[in-house]
């Protein structure tokens, strides 16, 4: 069943629909479905947590909005906007989501810090994460269009308990990513040793 939320205009100065409209522009179909999946989770999440669903829903709906962005653009963001130069060794992947808050904030004009770093975080977590961070992290892994080997387990551990889902998603994530060969970016380490470790 997918659930909506209307938007008092605490963190978009539009509403929803008016907001839909803008990450549609953004991304290609199948990204924005897996988009709106994240939101249905999202909001799902947060009812189950007592989150504000206002909040949650902007959130979720924006942490892909840069995702489709050239790496030209990326790269010059990182320099223009001073951030770590040590982003530039890294890819899409990472800088969707840290780059990607800086583009949020100039072109959809939210400015809630918690809400961008929920969009910073959503790929790697991090060693502290907010009960926002945690909830777009686990819907991005187990919205309804995701199929991968455990996903259920994953999505059965997130209805009784968001931190156990953080848990199982880092852990299963890391074991992606060696197995793989993949390099991890440090804070993927970080949260693992927060979340996993202790």
């Amino acid at each position: 069943m997918t659930q909506t939320v209307e938007y008092q205009k605490h963190y978009y100065a539009g509403s929803r629909k008016e907001l839909i409209a803008k990450v549609k522009e953004q991304v290609s179909e199948k990204r924005f479905k897996h988009i709106l999946g994240v939101e249905q989770a999202a909001l799902e999440l947060a009812r189950a947590n007592d989150y504000e669903l206002e909040k949650a829903s902007v959130a979720a709906l924006v942490h892909d909005y840069a995702k489709e962005r050239s790496d030209s653009e990326f790269k010059a963001l990182i320099v223009q906007t001073g951030l770590e130069q040590d982003l530039l060794n890294w890819n899409n992947f990472i800088w969707h989501g840290v780059v990607g808050a800086e583009i949020i904030k100039k072109e959809l004009k939210i400015t809630d810090e918690e809400i961008l770093n929920a969009v910073r975080r959503h790929t790697v977590g991090a060693k502290e994460m907010t009960m926002l961070d945690q909830i777009v992290y686990v819907a991005d892994y187990i919205e309804p269009g995701r199929d991968f080997p455990g996903v259920d387990q994953a999505r059965q551990l997130a209805a009784e308990s968001l931190r156990a889902a953080v848990e199982f998603e880092t852990k299963h994530t890391l074991l992606y990513l060696m197995n793989n060969d993949k390099t991890i970016y440090p804070a993927a380490i970080l949260t693992y040793n927060a979340y996993v470790a202790s």
